[in-house]
């Protein structure tokens, strides 16, 4: 089951990707530049003004922050043309189950959207080891391996939203919009950030890991929107996967849909390779989408062309849906209300 992480990792050695769909060339390597570390639990005003005037040149950097009394990885990624002086988006991109921030930013070919449309792109990193990369720690459910995360794992849902004020202090970011997306494991923690802290999340993306946690304390109605391969090997469409993976992926759509008063009775629409079901109607403005990528594998829609180490393990990709470019427009058409 670390079949995602290995061969995530196989990624980075075969040092580059090629473009696919709309994605262009994967991004340029991150920097070795290390910022001091934040103070844990150290805020800027809830304004999140408080990075707006402080200039940064665009491209990729790495990052730290301490929080908890954990020294936490992310790259950032400024995009062309920032200034400081005007709020940006921010989304956080959160790599699977034994991968890697590095990883994820190959992966997932976000950059080049953030440089298009002038949003700042996150990667950070999970910190439960697991081969040559990381877990995140998603309360009450078990890793890849079968087993909780261990009892002293820091909280994760506290690391990333206290990245986000962290970044706040640092970026010229508009708080009211702060998106989530993350691939398998990563989707399944943007899944939880939905129920955990949807004061700070606007709307969320999961990618081949969309899950609805119960409990979900969410107190408003959240946007999501997902995508997912129908051959997915690793987490299977249909459900009955591993243990963490049991109801099916149109369950988990139409259980948001639920929590977010929609209408019963979804809209329903194909194109070539792709099936869209989409709820309309929810309370707050809200909405809930998923694409089903008809043959795709455990892949990223649209991304970077993965050499054959990936998809032999992965599962087949698909240029069907440009999952990049699909996000970003429902992310821009759902701010925090």
């Amino acid at each position: 089951m670390r079949v995602f992480g290995s061969a995530v990792a196989a990624l980075l050695l075969a040092g580059a990707v090629t473009g696919c769909g709309n994605q262009g060339a994967a991004a340029p390597p991150a920097t070795g530049s290390t910022r001091p570390a934040a103070a844990g639990g150290t805020l800027p005003p809830a304004s999140g003004t408080s990075g707006c005037g402080q200039h940064e040149a665009s491209g990729s950097v790495r990052d730290t922050v301490t929080v908890s009394g954990h020294q936490r990885t992310v790259i950032v990624h400024v995009p062309a043309g920032y200034t400081g002086s005007r709020k940006v988006a921010l989304v956080l991109n959160l790599h699977g189950s034994g991968s890697t921030a590095r990883a994820q930013e190959l992966f997932s070919g976000m950059d080049a959207t953030a440089d298009a449309d002038g949003f700042i792109v996150a990667y950070p990193q999970a910190l439960i080891p697991d081969g040559s990369g990381y877990n995140w720690n998603i309360p009450g459910e078990p890793m890849v391996n079968g087993q909780l995360p261990p009892a002293s794992a820091p909280s994760d849902v506290t690391f990333l939203t206290t990245l986000v004020h962290d970044l706040a202090g640092r970026y010229c970011i508009n708080l009211s919009r702060v998106f989530a997306t993350g691939v398998s494991g990563g989707g399944r923690m943007a899944s939880q950030l939905a129920c955990d802290a949807s004061g700070v999340f606007a709307a969320v993306a999961p990618v081949a890991g969309l899950r609805y946690p119960s409990p979900c304390p969410a107190a408003r109605s959240v946007p999501v929107i997902a995508f997912h391969g129908t051959k997915d090997p690793i987490d299977p469409f249909g459900g009955h996967g591993a243990a963490y993976w049991t109801y099916s992926v149109p369950a988990a759509a139409r259980f948001w849909a639920g929590h977010d008063h929609c209408s019963l009775s979804p809209q329903r629409a194909s194109g070539h390779g792709y099936r869209l079901t989409r709820y309309t109607g929810c309370s707050g403005g809200s909405m809930v989408e998923l694409y089903a990528i008809i043959g795709e594998g455990h892949e990223w829609p649209g991304g970077p062309v993965m050499p054959p180490v990936i998809t032999d393990e992965l599962g087949p990709q698909s240029d069907a849906v440009n999952a990049n470019a699909l996000m970003w427009k429902f992310f821009s058409a759902h701010p925090l209300r």
